[in-house]
């Protein structure tokens, strides 16, 4: 029995035209700020707030950066700058119970094997038979 695998999943659908929902949903909201924006304000004043509004939900929309929509970046900044900064480390006690705990574990030991002389002599002869070689060779 055949199956038909899924392509292309990661591919959003277009609904609203050549945009997607979540495309649409945030050119749409940008445009209806936007139209506030110039309603409540003088034009003159409104201008700069309705590019940064208008180039934000055009960046949301359709800019992808490393692979990723650019809402994901725009939300950990807002996490980032809101979020506390100073990071103490604390060292963290053992309780008499963990260390039991701990101890009824069989502890995973790696086994180093350790090198002899005769094991260091012999590469240090392997090693000079190969550069004897190799000097041979090139003159």
């Amino acid at each position: 029995m055949q199956f038909r695998v899924p392509q292309f999943i990661d591919v959003e659908d277009k609904i609203f035209g050549p945009l997607s929902f979540k495309q649409f949903i945030y050119l749409a909201g940008g445009a209806g700020l936007v139209y506030i924006i110039y309603k409540v304000l003088p034009f003159w004043a409104a201008i700069l707030p309705m590019l940064i509004v208008g180039g934000l939900a055009v960046l949301m929309a359709f800019y992808k950066l490393n692979g990723k929509p650019f809402i994901f970046y725009l939300q950990a900044g807002i996490n980032y700058f809101f979020s506390k900064k100073l990071f103490i480390w604390k060292q963290r006690l053992v309780k008499q119970d963990d260390k039991k705990k701990e101890e009824g574990v069989p502890q995973i030991t790696t086994v180093v094997p350790m090198v002899t002389s005769s094991k260091l002599k012999d590469l240090a002869w392997s090693l000079d038979v190969q550069e004897q070689e190799n000097n041979r060779r090139l003159q």
